[in-house]
């Protein structure tokens, strides 16, 4: 049993995590809901009983065990600290601490056991979740020297605002509408024209992965979907790899739900799911020892507030408390 605390209740994050908490049925003695000021006062029903939304400007509850963020980088950095600071083990979603070398970055199938001894934990960004999956099974098989990423990312991931957006024709960002539309920039651009989001994806990867020498590339691109990233994936291994035996692996591995030829999943399948959907793996023969695959994931879950709420269950199966 634990004392738990939500940062972003009210977001669309922040909702799923109640939703995955209730679905892994995590034992909590106290639930605290923490919005904007805006959103305090509102009241949120879980496991049948309702509780009234406070300000994050108010006190901290120093009873509290864990916090889940989900509001924002700025909000992280301003009160992920603070709640430290009191005891209180932090798992945030935002990309605020993803690249300290000294915070673990966490899909607990790859790398769980970075979370030992940690007070903050970074959950990744929503594509690179669904991408270490299958990633991290090839790399154990056969090693990785390149990975190449096309994300065709549903609008969810811009938060309530995106979804409205793919209701109308008005400018979802750059003056471009996104209902009948694909837009190839998610996040603002740097010097050099790569996005942020593809950033992330590259850093995070790296990581993750726990292999700086991989040699990573990406580009993403919103498109007219409500819910559920896809990823394409080329990948060049060290390693002549082996479809039989990657398929067969990739079967049996947990958080992994296979699609063998001739099926496919897409985002109307992922929706609603906790698992990485993964299928057409095949060899790409323009390169040697090189693959391409295709994964698609609810990125509000598996992306976000599932995978926040499984480290959430490892954290506390660790310290032997009641899940």
């Amino acid at each position: 049993m634990a004392n738990i605390a939500i940062v972003g209740a009210t977001g669309l994050v922040g909702k799923t995590m109640l939703e995955a908490l209730e679905n892994y049925d995590i034992k909590i003695d106290n639930l605290i809901l923490y919005a904007s000021e805006k959103s305090a006062g509102k009241k949120i029903s879980f496991k049948g009983k309702s509780h009234t939304v406070r300000a994050l400007n108010t006190d901290i509850d120093e009873t509290l065990d864990y916090a889940l963020f989900s509001a924002g980088s700025y909000v992280s950095k301003t009160y992920a600290p603070k709640f430290r600071e009191k005891g209180i083990k932090v798992i945030d979603n935002s990309s605020a601490f993803r690249q300290d070398k000294t915070i673990p970055l966490i899909v607990p199938e790859v790398n769980g056991e970075a979370l030992k001894h940690s007070s903050l934990i970074a959950n990744p960004n929503c594509s690179t979740i669904q991408a270490m999956l299958p990633l991290h099974v090839i790399k154990k098989l056969y090693g990785i020297t390149h990975i190449q990423y096309v994300t065709l990312q549903a609008v969810s991931g811009a938060g309530y605002q995106g979804l409205e957006g793919l209701k109308h024709y008005d400018a979802f960002t750059d003056e471009h509408a996104i209902k009948d539309n694909v837009i190839p920039k998610i996040d603002v651009f740097d010097d050099e024209y790569n996005a942020y989001e593809e950033v992330k994806m590259i850093q995070e990867s790296k990581k993750i992965l726990n292999d700086q020498s991989i040699n990573v590339s990406a580009t993403c691109i919103r498109v007219p979907v409500s819910h559920a990233h896809g990823v394409n994936i080329t990948v060049q291994t060290k390693q002549k790899p082996d479809l039989n035996i990657l398929n067969e692996t990739l079967k049996s591995f947990q958080g992994i739900t296979f699609y063998e030829h001739p099926t496919y999943p897409t985002p109307q399948d992922a929706r609603g799911q906790d698992d990485v959907l993964v299928g057409r793996l095949r060899y790409d023969k323009s390169k040697e020892n090189s693959i391409h695959l295709w994964t698609v994931a609810d990125n509000i879950k598996k992306g976000a507030a599932t995978n926040a709420v499984q480290i959430l269950k490892q954290l506390m199966e660790e310290n032997h408390e009641t899940i």
